[in-house]
């Protein structure tokens, strides 16, 4: 991995004449990486669920940045038809940058439109299938990267391939944990299949350490737990870094050059703040056998396959 010392917004490659498509771009870390993308010069495409706050996104970087070429596009990771919408819309012949960055963390036991566990489903099935139906444009694109972002808390658990969904018990923080697995599970294998393939794609993952987000408060906030809430978020102001710091080494990931694939780029000090580094991550996210077989069960579960990758 190139040095990274240091490095920071100041340091992204022109982007010009670059496509990208980063989801949950209306907030955190998903609108930094956004922004700063438009302001390299690059077409950023925000995914997201939400309109109403996706068009407020597409208005804030043209503020914050005139001239930039930004727009929303919908899409909704818990509902795979929306999946296959937004794919099916994408009218660029070509895409040089896919951000899996939208996630959700600790909510309680819910299911998506298609009846997954909502963390699994949102937060590794909804990107797995994203990446799969855009795969032919990335493929034609080159030096075109897969960013996927996961989580320091993937060390929490490895995936129970006997209970993908959570049926058996359900504890928000092991299911967490298990879909941030199952995201570098996914960069493994998916860098696997392009090298084997003798594609130049680069797949690669990052992770922010702590930073502010309303990740943090939104479980609570669903269920009205008002005390966890306000720790959540006294948390936010008190130790974690700003959404813009914990952009960067999705940023890194992004745009730096020589990223290797199957990278995991994370803060510096301590997984938790700082300048970009290579980031620790649990054996069990390098498992060959392991990537193929979460890779089977969401081809299985979306309906979604990677045909021009082969095995």
């Amino acid at each position: 991995m190139p040095s990274t010392a240091g490095w920071t917004t100041h340091d992204i490659p022109d982007q010009s004449g670059r496509t990208a498509v980063v989801t949950g771009a209306n907030s955190g870390i998903g609108l930094v990486t956004a922004r700063e993308l438009a302001r390299r010069g690059a077409r950023v495409l925000l995914a997201c669920r939400s309109e109403e706050r996706g068009r407020g996104a597409e208005e804030l970087v043209r503020r914050e940045v005139p001239g930039a070429d930004v727009e929303f596009a919908p899409l909704d990771l818990a509902d795979l038809s929306s999946v296959r919408r937004f794919a099916e819309s994408y009218s660029p012949g070509t895409l040089d940058l896919l951000v899996n960055n939208a996630g959700v963390m600790a909510l309680p036991y819910g299911r998506t439109a298609d009846g997954f566990e909502t963390q699994f489903g949102i937060n590794h099935l909804g990107h797995f299938a994203l990446t799969g139906l855009l795969a032919g444009r990335l493929l034609k694109t080159p030096g075109a990267r897969v960013v996927t972002v996961s989580s320091g808390m993937h060390a929490l658990a490895n995936v129970d391939m006997g209970d993908l969904n959570s049926e058996r018990r359900y504890r928000r923080w092991v299911a967490y944990g298990r879909s941030k697995t199952a995201n570098l599970l996914f960069t493994h294998e998916l860098a696997r299949r392009l090298g084997a393939a003798g594609s130049d794609v680069v797949a690669a993952a990052a992770h922010p350490g702590y930073a502010a987000t309303n990740l943090q408060t939104a479980g609570a906030r669903l269920e009205g737990r008002r005390t966890a809430e306000r720790l959540a978020d006294l948390g936010n102001r008190v130790l974690a870094q700003s959404a813009e710091a914990g952009a960067l080494p999705t940023l890194y990931a992004a745009t730096a050059p020589g990223v290797r694939p199957d990278t995991f780029t994370g803060p510096r000090l301590v997984g938790w703040r700082g300048a970009p580094a290579p980031s620790r991550r649990a054996k069990w996210t390098l498992n060959d056998v392991a990537g193929e077989r979460l890779w089977a069960a969401s081809e299985q579960l979306t309906g979604v396959t990677y045909d021009d990758l082969g095995g």
